[in-house]
């Protein structure tokens, strides 16, 4: 992709997002972000993008299985600081704290390691996509109960229909998206 001085992130961002009719059901228009990450330029701007636009430097990056380490690997890369990955219930190896949470259908749990956010540490949590804000809601949990303070979440892709934002507002008003649909 040949980048043009009046092209923006978001523009791009919109250009390489694929819409996929009816998955994974019928009626649904999935927004597919995996062309994103065919355009290594696309994905740096991204990062930079993000972090000209929050308001401190945060102590670490907590970012969310799968597709939140994408991104979230260059974002801690470039501001320097500690990765901290939110997984899945059972894909951790060592001694772990969980919540689970609601879904439209059903539950989840997610988890972190214990002890690696210091107490008092200011901690960005990334996802690839904000939808309904559960999975946001459940990382930031996490990330309260090892002692951290939530200073902003960081999302590519923010489904506003679904009212996400009303979930995480209440940790934080540092709430960064690329591009909103």
């Amino acid at each position: 992709m040949i980048q043009t001085e009046t092209s923006t992130v978001a523009t791009r961002l919109n250009a390489a997002i694929r819409d996929v009719p009816d998955f994974p059901k019928p009626g649904i228009l999935f927004k597919d972000i995996t062309p994103v990450f065919l355009d290594w330029q696309l994905c740096d701007d991204i990062a930079t993008d993000i972090i000209s636009q929050l308001k401190a430097k945060p102590d670490a990056v907590c970012v969310v299985e799968s597709r939140g380490f994408f991104i979230g690997m260059l974002l801690a890369n470039k501001l320097q600081i500690p990765l901290v990955p939110v997984r899945k219930k059972g894909k951790l190896p060592a001694r772990t704290k969980s919540y689970t949470y609601t879904l439209e259908y059903g539950s989840a749990t997610l988890e972190i390691h214990e002890g690696v956010i210091q107490p008092g540490w200011n901690v960005l949590i990334h996802d690839d996509v904000l939808a309904t804000g559960g999975t946001a809601m459940a990382a930031a949990e996490l990330v309260k109960a090892e002692g951290g303070i939530v200073a902003g979440f960081a999302f590519i892709v923010e489904l506003g229909f679904l009212s996400g934002l009303g979930k995480i507002s209440a940790y934080t008003q540092d709430i960064v998206s690329i591009i909103t649909y």
